[in-house]
């Protein structure tokens, strides 16, 4: 069976091939810069409100914490509905409160816990618009031009920061924090505009949408027995909450300079957007020299060198050098690890995975953000730069436990052979529990290669929504094995087997190529009751029918 490959090709703008993708990464420009320019507006107001170095840093935080909070509930909601609607409601939404920021900053109504208020809700709006976002590239791209689409993403976002956090020194410089807020209000109208106008070509939803909170579970349960997505998660939480250091410290560092205002503040932030487009731009090649871990390895390296760089110097050109190859590594790592989570993951659950990756990366930006002000508070903006080296050098270490996997070549379309049985019971789909049980006649020599894909099967079993999974033998005829394993529903058994890759499917293709039987291997589903109280209950212990 062939498996897709992930495209080695040394452009980095294929995607654009695409006119729905050129639209939408077009607008989103225009977005970011609005967000940017915002970003700067807030972190120089609050050094105008107040001295206190935690609160000024936690307006980073209060950009990352909701996505933390967030993520995982709109990566739920992406999986199970239109994802265009969540993605214009998210614009809305942040609009809306862009505009209300604005209007009370022109009142000069603004206190330093209000300030982080409106930042909170601009990033729960981001916390929301993210995953849909994230997982729409499968939609927009083929596979093969997935990495490239969110090279470009980054390419995109970062082309921004090289201008924005400049523009926003300007403009918070000249006209002051309001007028930065009403930029920003008013950068949201052409991505609505694209996404109003775009539309995707989703497939029909063979079952009925998953409950919220069982979406929830189903996202993490995927997440957490997935060893690859879990190494990923671990990586990117910890180059979050280290490498944020500087991003949550660097409006001090402009602050200390003599004469240091918004103006340097916003360049220093454009040195670091300009390092992260070389790095984007340079990111094809890289990937093609360098083995993934090598690449994590190095951008945790940079940051830890340009931390100690910024704490041991003060000279500015110094600082703009040192900021160089901490935009790069920014944008090669985050960029790898969004990929990483999109190839190993199938397109049922991409979003919670995504999202689960976000809540780990953001979550740890949010933490990093509000320690490295306490530290900071406490003991000096070098003394805080220097001390986040230290987990950042641990963090190159622990790829040698925690490797960051390669692109994998897993074929994770689904399989689509599922056909729902037809059943003499007038069973709903709620009706429940449902125990599955799937006989096997092995030989003795082939015991120990069944034993194998039968702890390959237990673990797709049990991601897919499995419970209960258990391999019985027949104490009588020891050459009949049964697997068992339980599912809440009716509905939660058909998307079970909705869920089936093409990479799961060569697992049953080889169980079945064990099995001695005339026949192939015998299914039985069964509903489970726990009491009879009624003659009309008994046909229901019995078996469903088996096709």
């Amino acid at each position: 069976m062939g498996t897709p490959q992930v495209s080695n090709s040394k452009s980095p703008f294929a995607p654009f091939r695409h006119r729905d993708f050129r639209k939408l990464w077009a607008a989103t420009l225009v977005s970011n810069f609005g967000g940017l320019v915002q970003a700067v507006g807030a972190a120089w107001l609050m050094t105008q409100l107040t001295d206190s170095a935690t609160l000024i840093a936690l307006v980073q935080a209060s950009n990352t914490l909701p996505i933390m909070l967030f993520a995982l509930a709109s990566g739920a909601l992406a999986d199970n509905f239109d994802r265009r609607v969540l993605l214009i409601g998210a614009q809305v939404f942040m609009a809306v409160v862009s505009l209300l920021l604005a209007v009370v900053a022109w009142t000069d109504g603004l206190t330093p816990w209000l300030l982080l208020c409106f930042t909170f809700l601009i990033g729960t709006g981001q916390a929301l618009y993210n995953p849909p976002w994230q997982a729409s590239m499968g939609d927009l791209v083929p596979r093969e031009d997935l990495p490239g689409a969110v090279t470009l993403n980054s390419v995109g976002f970062n082309l921004m920061r090289s201008i924005g956090p400049a523009a926003g020194g300007i403009i918070t410089a000249a006209w002051g924090a309001a007028t930065a807020f009403t930029v920003n209000a008013l950068s949201y109208v052409p991505l609505l505009a694209a996404l109003f106008m775009w539309k995707p070509r989703t497939p029909r939803m063979q079952t009925r949408p998953e409950p919220f909170v069982s979406a929830v579970g189903s996202g993490l349960r995927y997440v957490v027995l997935s060893p690859n997505l879990m190494r990923v998660l671990a990586r990117g939480g910890l180059f979050g909450f280290s490498a944020v250091s500087i991003l949550a410290l660097l409006p001090l560092v402009a602050k200390s300079h003599e004469g240091g205002g918004s103006l340097l503040f916003g360049l220093l932030l454009g040195c670091y957007g300009l390092g992260a487009i070389m790095g984007a731009v340079a990111n094809p090649y890289i990937r093609e020299r360098m083995p993934n871990e090598m690449i994590v390895r190095i951008s945790f390296g940079s940051f830890a060198l340009a931390a100690l760089a910024l704490s041991q110097t003060q000279s500015v050109v110094l600082h703009a050098l040192a900021i160089l190859p901490a935009g790069a590594g920014w944008v090669m790592a985050l960029s790898l690890f969004n990929v990483s989570v999109q190839l190993s993951t199938p397109r049922w659950v991409v979003a919670r995975a995504l999202a689960l990756y976000q809540t780990s990366v953001f979550g740890g930006m949010a933490a990093g953000s509000w320690a490295w002000g306490a530290v900071a508070q406490a003991h000096g903006i070098d003394a805080a730069l220097a001390t986040a080296a230290v987990p950042l050098v641990i963090g190159a270490l622990l790829g040698r436990w925690l490797t960051i996997p390669e692109f994998g070549t897993l074929n994770l379309d689904p399989v689509n052979r599922f056909k729902e049985p037809q059943l003499r019971l007038d069973l709903r789909g709620r009706s429940g529990p449902i125990m599955v049980m799937v006989d096997y006649e092995i030989d003795q020599k082939d015991v120990p290669r069944f034993l194998d894909l039968m702890v390959r099967r237990r673990n797709i079993r049990r991601r897919d929504g499995a419970r209960g999974w258990a391999l019985l033998r027949d104490l009588e005829n020891p050459s009949m094995w049964s697997e068992s394993y339980h599912i809440a529903t009716w509905d939660d058994y058909v998307r079970h087997n909705m869920r089936r890759t093409k990479n799961d499917a060569t697992v049953t293709e080889e169980l079945r190529a064990l099995h001695r039987g005339d026949s192939p291997p015998k299914i039985h589903r069964m509903i489970e009751r726990h009491t009879v109280s009624r003659q009309d209950d008994l046909p229901l212990i019995g078996k469903l029918e088996i096709p």
